[in-house]
């Protein structure tokens, strides 16, 4: 078996792109995959291009290692967030492709269940004004929908530091939301890596009335001592790793326990096995595992299907019910949120069928989003320039 065809589309959103591949095999068989590249997604689809003669079209989809390891090793460049995000596009579309030829499902694959049911978190949920008011009203209403953890990012555009009244108003966020909710609902405290260590620990401090189930990227990805410095002196789990693309770049994470929960995004960190010798090599140092997913039904089942296999995942991230109707419509197969779980992901493969109609109805949005703009926390893209 042969990979003959690789096709890519891209849809737009409000702030978003969600890009999908389509492997086809010579016997026929097809696989998918999706990721979403925040405003780098013509980068990407550059790389695909080049990379299609080179790395894709002839490849044995069974021999995923070694194309990976080409992708990965032979232009000799680093690997970085475009090429990382190619690689495991290219990468889970060949384990759908071993699924459907296997009439296995993915997990069955990479190990087997070891969960039967896969919890979850709501992001995305408050595109409301930053009032203790809006926000409580928000979280409510994603509790409504069945969610019993909620993350969210208070800190508005927030960067380096806070004066006091926006310091103020951030805990009040905070504050509002867990006496909506109730102590029952995890908080998560996305900081987006705002922060200098001095914040980030003032105000973990001051967050800790609210018993967060982390602080998430305190600091900014670059400088992993900085994190660590945060990590040592603040009692809050710290969760990290979004913007971490392949086990190398996670190795001083390990090396100097800087966090507690790392969160790797399959899609764009090379992979479905890649993100399991991360999560392997968290495991040594009692590290959970709670991937970062901000794409659509493809990725989020791509998810699911390492959360299903994985003995150290911890919780799953989830946006698109708090999105427009075609970022759910896109692909059928993505088992819904109940009563704050995920159900086991079918398959064979992933168990999900595009809808190219969907897909090609809603162009791409080629606006800027952007975390350090006012209200950037309603979720809109700038138009392009």
């Amino acid at each position: 078996m042969r990979i003959s065809q690789m096709q890519v589309w891209v849809m737009g959103s409000a702030w978003r792109n969600l890009t999908f591949l389509q492997l086809t095999t010579d016997e026929g068989l097809v696989g998918v995959s999706e990721a979403r590249i925040s405003n780098r997604t013509q980068a990407l689809l550059g790389y695909l291009e080049e990379a299609k003669s080179r790395y894709i079209l002839g490849t044995d989809p069974f021999r995923i290692e070694q194309t990976v390891l080409r992708m990965f090793r032979d232009d000799y460049g680093r690997v970085g967030q475009i090429v990382a995000t190619a690689i495991a596009l290219v990468e889970i579309a060949c384990w759908d492709i071993i699924g459907k030829a296997t009439n296995r499902a993915v997990y069955e694959l990479l190990g087997g269940a070891v969960r039967d049911r896969i919890k979850a978190y709501a992001n995305g949920w408050y595109q409301v004004p930053r009032t203790p008011d809006a926000f409580a009203e928000a979280a409510k209403a994603a509790v409504a929908k069945g969610y019993r953890a909620l993350k969210f990012d208070p800190f508005g555009p927030g960067w380096y530091e806070l004066d006091r009244k926006e310091r103020l108003l951030s805990i009040s966020l905070v504050e509002a939301v867990r006496a909506a909710v109730g102590p029952d609902v995890e908080l998560l405290i996305e900081m987006h890596g705002r922060f200098s260590p001095a914040m980030a620990i003032r105000i973990a401090r001051e967050l800790e009335p609210f018993d967060p189930t982390w602080v998430e990227e305190p600091v900014p990805a670059d400088n992993i001592a900085a994190l660590a410095k945060v990590a040592q002196q603040v009692r809050i789990p710290v969760a990290t790793g979004e913007r971490l693309h392949h086990k190398y770049e996670f190795r001083e994470l390990f090396e100097r326990q800087a966090c507690d929960i790392i969160q790797p995004d399959i899609t764009e960190c090379c992979g479905l096995l890649e993100t399991k010798k991360i999560a392997a090599m968290a495991d040594m140092y009692y590290m959970t595992v709670a991937p970062h997913n901000v794409a659509g039904p493809v990725a989020t089942a791509t998810a699911l299907h390492f959360a299903a296999c994985t003995t150290n995942f911890k919780i799953q991230e989830h946006f698109n019910d708090f999105t427009e109707p075609h970022t759910r419509q896109c692909a059928s197969g993505c088992p819904p949120v109940v009563d704050g779980y995920f159900p086991l992901p079918n398959g064979p493969g992933l168990g999900v069928t595009l809808n190219l109609d969907v897909i090609q109805a809603h162009p791409p949005n080629y606006g800027h989003f952007n975390l350090f703009a006012e209200d950037w926390q309603k979720r809109q893209a700038n138009p392009p320039r």
